[in-house]
């Protein structure tokens, strides 16, 4: 996903594991636990690519029900 700062498009970038129809972010790991930084990154990807919905799947999880962690960008922009 390229970054478009104030009409300037950055030659860096972010690596979404999944976008469906642009709409749906799917960010997938396999660590310990869940932190913070991780809601972070799935927050930040809804922000830049204006998608409403994501999920953050850890398969580190001995059921993966327990892995999963939907995630709502509420954010209204001005």
């Amino acid at each position: 996903m390229p970054l478009v700062y104030e009409e300037v498009k950055l030659e860096i970038g972010y690596r979404l594991d999944i976008i469906i129809e642009n709409k749906f972010i799917v960010e997938i790991k396999a660590v310990e636990a869940l932190n913070d930084v991780h809601l972070a990154q799935v927050l930040t990807y809804l922000k830049l690519s204006k998608c409403k919905l994501g999920m953050l799947i850890n398969f580190n999880v001995s059921l993966i029900k327990n892995g999963i962690k939907r995630v709502v960008n509420g954010l209204k922009e001005n």
